[in-house]
């Protein structure tokens, strides 16, 4: 299988026309159907349904897009930095993050180790969930991952044994909530099985979702909520906190601000705190001089409550 059919099917998909994606890609007409065909010959199922006006794609066929658009972004993203590597370039550190960490830790973090004009951030990572970083590190889409990470017992699905870390700061997910008319929480944990609180959750299968629920499921006493949505991005979860639409569990340095102004409030104390290291991960293979550099002169981090 070629890359110039991924992007063969990606046109077609575009157009829903033979005649008009093979003009997009510069071929006869007869030779583009020739290589759609071949590639529905390599996967072992049709993909395209020819029989509807203009062309649809079969329900593999929709899958096959997604894959063909993520490999064909692959691709591109690692022929640009081969370019740059072999034309003798200086490189910069492709540093994925998270929103939170990228928006509330990185830069004062940067401007402390120097490395605001050699580290880059990824902002295409800012989507992603926790795994998606160690196989952005293993294909070498990104130099360096920062991201929260359980210090209590949490089962997490990802695989990190080839990547090395250092520990570069402490967070605390805290319970908040909006006040009431009087200043007091509108949601006060542990809450109630007659009155569960709303709760604006993240997805176990993310690493807070995960490192939450086995921090509730270690605490003496039972916790009532009641799921109101789940949502990957602590900002988002931020905004609908404030607006009154319940509690969640907040990166602290994310609500310094409203807790200080009266926006947002404690909604439990501090037996409901999460613990979190803030990690910054490397891939074993990817080595390059500038990134090695950069390695080697972070300082060693102790968290304070170890």
């Amino acid at each position: 299988m070629e890359i110039r059919w991924l992007e063969d099917f990606i046109a077609l998909a575009r157009t829903r026309h033979f005649s008009r994606a093979a003009d997009e890609q510069n071929v006869t007409q007869p030779t583009f159907s020739r290589r759609i065909k071949l590639l529905e010959e390599e996967m072992g199922v049709t993909l395209i349904n020819r029989q509807t006006l203009p062309l649809s794609l079969t329900p593999a066929g929709e899958e096959f897009l997604t894959l063909c658009q993520q490999v064909t972004e692959r691709v591109r993203l690692t022929r640009d930095r081969v370019r740059e590597i072999s034309a003798g370039q200086q490189r910069r550190i492709m540093l994925a993050a998270p929103q939170s960490l990228l928006a509330h830790f990185m830069p004062e973090w940067l401007a402390a180790q120097g490395g605001q004009d050699s580290i880059q951030p990824y902002l295409r990572a800012t989507a992603w969930v926790a795994g998606d970083y160690f196989q952005a590190l293993a294909r070498a889409e990104c130099d360096l991952a920062l991201c929260y990470w359980p210090i209590e017992r949490c089962d997490l699905d990802i695989d990190t044994s080839k990547c090395r870390y250092r520990v570069v700061g402490e967070e605390r997910l805290i319970p908040v909530t909006a006040c009431d008319n009087n200043g007091a929480p509108r949601n006060l944990l542990p809450g109630k099985r007659s009155a569960p609180l709303p709760w604006l959750a993240y997805p176990e299968r993310g690493l807070l979702g995960s490192a939450l629920k086995a921090h509730l499921t270690r605490m003496p006493i039972n916790t009532y909520l009641n799921t109101q949505s789940e949502n990957l991005f602590a900002a988002n979860i931020k905004e609908l906190v404030v607006l009154g639409y319940g509690m969640s569990w907040l990166p602290e340095r994310c609500v310094q601000a409203e807790l200080s102004n009266g926006a947002l409030i404690r909604a439990g104390d501090k037996r409901w705190d999460v613990p979190l290291e803030i990690r910054l991960y490397r891939h074993q293979v990817q080595q390059h001089t500038d990134l090695d550099a950069f390695w080697n002169a972070l300082p060693t981090y102790s968290l304070p409550h170890r």
